[in-house]
């Protein structure tokens, strides 16, 4: 695609205080771009020393957010599933229902309602689990990437970025016994029938050679899941992703009964699947990793996959909880995404990584405020595609965030040290040592903060 044309935009905000990652958080920075890029970044400016036209931006002013995990189309069940018994199987069948009515104009009305909320809730970015493909009977539209578009063309109106992650979804799942099952009733409009069939329509989108689809879009591939597809199939999508450098997610173990079923057939976990299949690598994402092995731990651990989990939606489903601390001390980047949009709230979802651990352990302090601010910012971008983004640094997408700091859920937050502020740190907010960040702020904003205190924020998404 080519690059839009026109006369470079300069544009400056002053911070009243800014997390810089790898730096930490720091008062009245001065945060200049040019077009959509970050230009020059400087710490303890005064008022008096702005340039001309500076935005000044009250609180704490961090990276865009990234939901590295989406299924657009299960917000319609927000509200409608969340009560009464059930399993996840059960719950299924309900989406089932959702997906079966939509058509390309109803879906991109849907999702544009679904993004907007998610810029409302600090996120700048969002990886599309995708696999809505054709017709309710399986009969691929006259384009056959309508379904696709749809969501492009809504990200682009809520304006927020997108990394369409097209998933191959082959079969219906695996039978006790092991066999692979046909696609049937809904799951009929999920199917390219084979992995060569996937690919040739995924690539009628029309990437350019860098995977972007326009300024803001960019595709990428997923793998529905072990149940979905078989390891030969596997293995075209992953080639896929390497020829064209795009990333690669995938459903892992996010249910007992999916280990069970790949045992059953392949004597082997999902993740001992992935593996050999040539599924995993640096450029992939596992998406729940719910129920895993110790075995499979470090497996995922040495192929340096992102771990995407989703705690608000593995906890409205009843799915479990995941073994955050082990993925991320074998060596696994985590990120964050809302999935099936229970609740728009990364915070939230970050939060829940540490909480989770806590109920699982009974001990505290298990992630920093700075890994969890990285799963939600950094990691969550460099996993679908955009590595350029995430941070507040020269050469970063300008996408930017502000939590206002004077809301009920933030009163009494422990503010850096700033000459003349008449507001000092009390008994439990002592400074950092020499030499250490201070995150003392960042931590109260992603234990305590919502989308609520980014109501009245300054976002600059999409320049």
């Amino acid at each position: 695609m080519t690059p839009p044309t026109g006369p470079v935009v300069a544009r400056a905000w002053h911070a009243e205080f800014a997390w810089l990652p790898g730096v930490g958080v720091l008062p009245e920075v001065l945060i200049e771009a040019a077009g959509d890029r970050f230009t020059r970044i400087t710490s303890r400016v005064t008022a008096e020393a702005l340039p001309s036209g500076t935005i000044r931006l009250a609180g704490l002013t961090m990276p865009a957010l990234a939901n590295a995990h989406s299924h657009a189309f299960h917000r319609a069940l927000r509200g409608v599933t969340q009560a009464g018994r059930g399993t996840f199987w059960t719950w299924r069948e309900r989406m089932y229902q959702v997906a079966a009515g939509l058509e390309p104009d109803s879906y991109r009305a849907l999702a544009r309602a679904v993004y907007a909320e998610m810029t409302l809730a600090g996120i700048g970015c969002v990886g599309e689990f995708h696999y809505l493909h054709h017709g309710p009977d399986g009969t691929p539209y006259a384009d056959p990437n309508a379904m696709s578009r749809a969501l492009i063309e809504a990200a682009a109106e809520a304006g927020i970025r997108i990394t369409l992650l097209d998933a191959c979804y082959l079969s219906g799942g695996l039978d006790p016994a092991g066999w692979s099952l046909p696609l049937s009733g809904p799951q009929l409009r999920f199917g390219d029938g084979t992995a060569q069939a996937w690919a040739k329509r995924v690539s009628l989108l029309g990437a350019d050679e860098h995977g972007m689809l326009g300024p803001s879009a960019r595709v990428g591939a997923a793998i529905h899941s072990v149940r979905a597809v078989a390891p030969e199939q596997m293995a075209t999508v992953a080639a896929w992703t390497h020829a064209t450098g795009a990333p690669l997610h995938v459903h892992l173990s996010e249910q007992v009964a999916e280990n069970d079923a790949c045992l059953a057939t392949y004597r082997c976990t999902p993740a001992a699947l992935l593996y050999d299949a040539g599924v995993l690598g640096p450029r992939t994402s596992v998406v729940h990793a719910t129920h895993l092995t110790s075995a499979d731990i470090r497996l995922l651990g040495g192929s340096e996959v992102f771990a995407c989990v989703c705690p608000t939606t593995e906890a409205d489903l009843a799915d479990g909880i995941g073994p955050f601390g082990a993925l991320a001390a074998a060596g696994c980047r985590l990120t964050v995404g809302s999935d099936s949009q229970a609740v728009i709230d990364l915070f939230e979802e970050a939060r829940l990584i540490e909480m989770y651990e806590r109920l699982a352990s009974r001990e505290r302090g298990h992630f920093t405020a700075e890994a969890l601010g990285t799963a939600m910012t950094w990691d969550g971008h460099a996993s679908l595609g955009w590595p350029d983004a995430g941070e507040i640094a020269p050469g970063s997408l300008a996408d930017l965030v502000t939590v206002t700091l004077d809301s009920p859920r933030l009163a009494g937050a422990v503010l850096p040290d700033r000459p003349g502020d008449p507001r000092q740190r009390g008994p439990a907010g002592q400074p950092p040592g020499v030499g250490e960040p201070d995150l003392a702020l960042l931590g109260a904003v992603i234990f305590a903060a919502s989308p609520a205190e980014l109501s009245a924020a300054v976002r600059a998404v999409l320049a």
